[in-house]
Parts: structure tokens; C-alpha cells; sequence
């Protein structure tokens, strides 16, 4: 039985565009989860980063209907860009031209019978059934250290009809059990775990976009499950910096993910991420050398932020 087809993963335009020779490895989760964004669709997008950016540049190239909603509540927006990536909620930049400007509780009420197709979150941890922790490190809550909080991820995550999470590739975040479940995603993989919760009829975690590779969930375990990999790693690397094992499906249906184009990378660096905020608060770069991606080194950028979860 064939796999079934992720939107954006395999033919696209960007094909046909000039192949750029080196880039972060930020840079090129954006570029993947722009091309995943779905043409005439709604999203919630959450406040920064990689999420943001991946809708805007998606909207810029790929998707030129799709219709965002910031994680304050702001609708159809024609962002004044560059603006600072912190800045992002409840300020002029990322407001401008918004078809309307109500609250988080207004977009959750309006996402609740319907009206927004896809979510996208950052997470800290995610575990094989797409819970997201974003708000405690350790043994809830005698041990462990508070962070960031959800915000209104976990609105994002009950009602939209699908979940799309993005984070860096490593251990300590893919993890069998979250420490705290910050924003539901299968719950406990159980059929109709999150019905049983109280959470509306067929939604929930849709994919796992990172720097190394894209994730769906199988339908019937409702488990992560590995779709595609960069083209500067192997399986065996993907696997190695996690700390569960995912359904890993034959050799010949895991696809290998075009890097990105030049046009992208000009967009994202002159229009988006002008201080490498996000893109280079992680120092690992890719570059073409020997007929082959290798991965490097680098040093950040100087004024780059620490970056986002």
C-alpha cells in the first residue's frame, strides 16, 4: 500500500529554480514547510520564527491565497517586512492591512466550528503521538525549571483541523513521553483520544517538519512516522537523534527533500530574518563542496538572537 501524498514533499516549482550552494540549516526547514503550506487555505500561525516565515514566504511564492491568522488574532495581514521577529504580536509592522484585528479567544472561537485548515507551532518537545510540551523541563511539578509556556498554542493545537509542528533535530526533542503536555496532539494514540478529551471530530498533528527531515502520523496507530530526509543525511543519522524509534517506512518511500533555491534564501535573508535571529542562532550550515551537501560549523552571526524553541 502506497504511503499517502504530503502537499509540497516531491515536484513543485522550485525545481525549476537555481539550487543555492549553501545555506543554514534553519533556513532550510523554512523553505520546506513553505512549500508544504496548501494554496487557498487558512492557518494559525504562532507568534516568530520559523512558522511565520514559512507562511510568508509560502504566500510570497507557492500559495498566494492561502490566508493567515497571527497567534493574537490578526487576519489576512499584509505585513510591513523586515519586522523583528519578537515583534511579531500586537504591533504595527506585522498589522498592516489586516482584514481584521480581534483576540485570540475571538480566532480559538472562529477555529472551533471550522473556519482554520492548518495550525503550525514551535515545540520544545514532541513525543510519538505529536503532544507538545512548550511549558516545563523535568518532573512536573516538584523538578524542572518553568519555560516559555504555550501561549495560545494550545488553542492552535485542539481545534485546527491539522497540526503542523516545527523544531530542531535532536534527542532531547523527540521524546516518548513529553514532560507536560502543553497542547494535545493524540494524546495517548488510543482511537478517538482526543474526541474522548472533548476535542472536535477529525483534527490533530498533521506532520514533523525539521532541519533533517518531515514526519507524518500513520492513521491507524496515530504514531509518527518518518516521510522524508535532507539531502545532507542519512536515515540512520534522522534516527540517531531521537529518542524513540518512529515507523520507518521501506528505503524506496522515503523521499529526499530538495534544497532550497537561491530565490528563497534571498527572500528569507533580505525581507524576513534580516539578523539571523532565528536562521543562525544555531551554527549548523550546509554547503556543496566535492559534489557533495556537507554539513559545518559556523559561527552566528553577530546580533543573532537566541533563537525560538
Amino acid at each position: 500500500m502506497s504511503l499517502p501524498k504530503l502537499h509540497g514533499i516531491g515536484e513543485g516549482p522550485w525545481r525549476g529554480e537555481e539550487r543555492a550552494s549553501a545555506f543554514a540549516e534553519r533556513e532550510f526547514q523554512v523553505c520546506i514547510a513553505a512549500r508544504m503550506v496548501e494554496d487557498g487555505s487558512t492557518y494559525w500561525v504562532a507568534g516568530g520564527g520559523g512558522p511565520m516565515y514559512s507562511v510568508l514566504m509560502a504566500k510570497r511564492l507557492y500559495a498566494p491565497d492561502v490566508v493567515y491568522v497571527t497567534e493574537d488574532g490578526l487576519v489576512g495581514a499584509e505585513p510591513l517586512l523586515p519586522f523583528d521577529p519578537v515583534m511579531t504580536l500586537a504591533a504595527a509592522r506585522p498589522a498592516y492591512r489586516a482584514l481584521m484585528w480581534t483576540t485570540m479567544s475571538g480566532i480559538g472561537d472562529q477555529s472551533g466550528v471550522g473556519y482554520l485548515d492548518y495550525g503550525v507551532l514551535n515545540t520544545l518537545q514532541v513525543d510519538p503521538y505529536g503532544n507538545v510540551n512548550s511549558t516545563w523541563l523535568g518532573s512536573y511539578p516538584s523538578e524542572g525549571r518553568r519555560m516559555n509556556g504555550p501561549g495560545g498554542a494550545d488553542t492552535i493545537a485542539s481545534v485546527c483541523r491539522r497540526l503542523v509542528l516545527m523544531t530542531d533535530h535532536q534527542r532531547r526533542k523527540f521524546v516518548e513521553r513529553v514532560d507536560f503536555i502543553s497542547s494535545p496532539g493524540y494524546l495517548d494514540g488510543s482511537p478517538r483520544a482526543r474526541e474522548l478529551a472533548g476535542l472536535p471530530e477529525d483534527t490533530g498533528p498533521y506532520a514533523v517538519i525539521t532541519n533533517w527531515a518531515v514526519f507524518d502520523f500513520e492513521a491507524e496507530s496515530r504514531r509518527l512516522r518518518l516521510r522524508a530526509i535532507a539531502p545532507f543525511v542519512t536515515v540512520e543519522q534522522v534516527l540517531g537523534e531521537m529518542g524513540f524509534r518512529p515507523i520507518v517506512p521501506a528505503p524506496d518511500e522515503i523521499q529526499v527533500l530538495d534544497p532550497p533555491t537561491e530565490r528563497e534564501l534571498t527572500i528569507l535573508r533580505t525581507e524576513m530574518d534580516v539578523r539571523g535571529q532565528f536562521t543562525d542562532a544555531a551554527p549548523d550550515w550546509v554547503v556543496w563542496e566535492d559534489n557533495q551537501w556537507k554539513m559545518v560549523k559556523r559561527e552566528p552571526q553577530k546580533g543573532a538572537g537566541p533563537g525560538f524553541i
